[in-house]
C-alpha cells in the first residue's frame, strides 16, 4: 500500500515538473516585434532569458529521474508479487 502511494506521488511530481518546465520555457523566450520605419523593414527579434531556460532544463531532468524511479519501483513491485505467487 505504501509503495503505491509513493509511486503515485512520484508520478504527480514528475507531471508537475513538466508543466512548470513548459511555463518556464515560455517565459524564457521573449519576442519583440518592431514595425517598419521608412526604408527599414519590419523585424521580429527573439531574446533568450537564461535563468528561465536553465530552470526548464533542470525541471525536465528532475521529472525524468523521478519518472525512472517510479518505473523502477513499479517494476520491482510487480516482480516481487510474481515471485511470491510462484
Amino acid at each position: 500500500m505504501r509503495r503505491e502511494i509513493v509511486v503515485l506521488g512520484e508520478v504527480v511530481v514528475a507531471v508537475l515538473c513538466v508543466v512548470v518546465a513548459v511555463v518556464s520555457w515560455q517565459n524564457g523566450l521573449v519576442t519583440t516585434s518592431l514595425a517598419a520605419s521608412g526604408d527599414v523593414p519590419a523585424f521580429t527579434a527573439t531574446r533568450y532569458v537564461g535563468p528561465w531556460l536553465v530552470l526548464a532544463a533542470f525541471l525536465v531532468t528532475v521529472a525524468g529521474v523521478v519518472g525512472i524511479d517510479a518505473g523502477a519501483r513499479t517494476l520491482r513491485a510487480v516482480t516481487e508479487r510474481a515471485s511470491s505467487r510462484g
